[in-house]
């Protein structure tokens, strides 16, 4: 039961923390189009590990940088939306998952199938 409970803290973190994303005024933080691809909350809810994806990235280190400075700002607004004992410290990671998989689909766009050519 603990389990579900965790994972439903952790989608109610995702939906607050992908709204909250489109508010921060930091430019270094607004460099493209912001995922909230998963959230990993520790079971005594003290730390979210958060992790996202951003298409139109610049600057990955000017990103976090923007993001370590926002988190305070983050972590309290997200208290005030939740109903938590404890608000969790927000660590945020990079998701490069939909990057590689929108790299990997121009890669076999580009195979030249003769086969289906052959065919027809």
């Amino acid at each position: 039961m603990a389990s579900n409970k965790l994972a439903r803290t952790n989608d109610d973190i995702r939906f607050c923390l992908s709204r909250l994303l489109g508010q921060v005024k930091d430019p270094r933080v607004q460099q493209g189009m912001i995922s909230v691809t998963r959230v990993e909350t520790t079971g005594d809810l003290r730390y979210a590990k958060v992790w996202l994806s951003v298409l139109g990235m610049e600057n990955e280190k000017e990103f976090r940088r923007g993001l370590k400075s926002a988190s305070g700002w983050l972590r309290r607004e997200l208290g005030s939306s939740l109903n938590l004992r404890y608000t969790p410290e927000l660590v945020f990671e990079i998701d490069h998952s939909i990057e590689q998989g929108a790299y990997i689909s121009g890669l076999i766009e580009k195979l030249d199938t003769g086969s289906s050519e052959d065919e027809a």
